[in-house]
């Protein structure tokens, strides 16, 4: 019996959401009494492997076939069942992440698993009862579900668990699964990144913008803003809708949800589609004119005041603070 955890690589390299989901799982093998397994598909340096031992992982189950390169959700989620197979893994834990959505609820349907997505605490394990803590309600709320079935899955949210040391021996094992060809219906030929930016999904800090600020002319105190704090930027959605700022950049119940350590809100009122991808947050800062934006009333900090005096100001204090 084992805790299983995959590690998403990007491009060979693993980003801070993956040694968070390692340490979350070595934090269940621990509860459990069991060893932790990990498994890597795609094209990934043993040298970076083997640091997935620093968090916990006693062993890592490397898949290197050439037509898993690329990230396909069918096949991905195939090879991840089967390695919980191979490893008789109890509980299996993926990032929340934009492909952890995906990969989630396919492998829970292939082991004929629980699934609790979106988790942000640890288990309470409890005279057979096996409960979590996850956001429900687009981020609004929480919820504790029990799994009561033999096998597990759980999805985490990015930035819900810190990155904890437990270094262990680490044994790298080459994992040839049978992949179908059916899993393989639909292949990905290129992927294209904006590697310039801090991605929205991964980022502990967000500036975003929103009405209030006028017009695209005036978003460069917010990418300037972004840039000293080391956060990406986003918008919301009546700015990505007047193509003020690409897509790419919404946040929101109809965009991407995001959980960063802070949220700075700017100009943004606060319409309860933007706060459903946004609500889970650990810190909320808003700056608006209007004090009864409904914004207010789930931000930590707020700052009524015009955003062009408010913000060029932070940008001179954070500059003096830097300096």
């Amino acid at each position: 019996m084992s805790v299983l955890v995959y590690v998403e690589q990007v491009e060979g390299k693993f980003k801070k959401s993956v040694f968070e989901a390692v340490s979350y799982a070595k934090a269940i093998a621990d509860q459990t009494g069991t060893n932790l397994t990990a498994v890597s598909i795609g094209q990934v340096e043993e040298g970076q492997l083997k640091e997935l031992g620093q968090y916990g992982a006693s062993k890592v189950l490397n898949v290197e076939a050439g037509e898993l390169k690329n990230f396909v959700n069918q096949a991905y989620a195939a090879v991840i069942a089967e390695a919980a197979q191979k490893e008789s893994a109890e509980v299996i834990v993926l990032s929340n992440s934009f492909s952890g959505k995906g990969l989630a609820p396919r492998v829970a349907v292939k082991l004929k698993a629980g699934l609790v997505d979106g988790a942000v605490e640890l288990p309470k394990i409890d005279n057979g009862s096996f409960q979590v803590k996850k956001t429900a309600f687009s981020g609004k709320a929480f919820a504790v579900t029990e799994l009561t079935s033999a096998v597990k899955v759980i999805a985490l949210n990015p930035n819900a668990f810190g990155v904890k040391d437990t270094p262990v021996s680490v044994e790298v094992e080459s994992f040839s699964p049978a992949v179908q060809s059916k899993d393989l219906a639909a292949v990905i030929k290129e992927i294209v990144r904006a590697t310039d930016k801090v991605s929205l999904p991964d980022a502990e800090i967000v500036v975003s913008g929103g009405r209030g600020l006028k017009g695209p002319e005036n978003w460069g105190m917010v990418e300037e803003l972004a840039g000293l704090l080391g956060a990406a930027t986003a918008c919301s959605k009546p700015v990505s809708d007047a193509d003020w700022r690409p897509h790419s950049e919404h946040v929101g119940q109809t965009g991407i949800a995001i959980s960063p350590n802070l949220y700075i809100a700017i100009g943004i009122s606060g319409a309860i589609q933007h706060l459903a991808g946004v609500s889970s947050s650990k810190v909320i800062v808003v700056i608006n004119k209007d004090p009864e934006a409904p914004f207010f009333k789930v931000a930590d900090y707020g700052i009524v005041g015009d955003a062009f005096e408010v913000v060029p100001q932070l940008i001179e204090a954070l500059k003096k603070h830097q300096a």
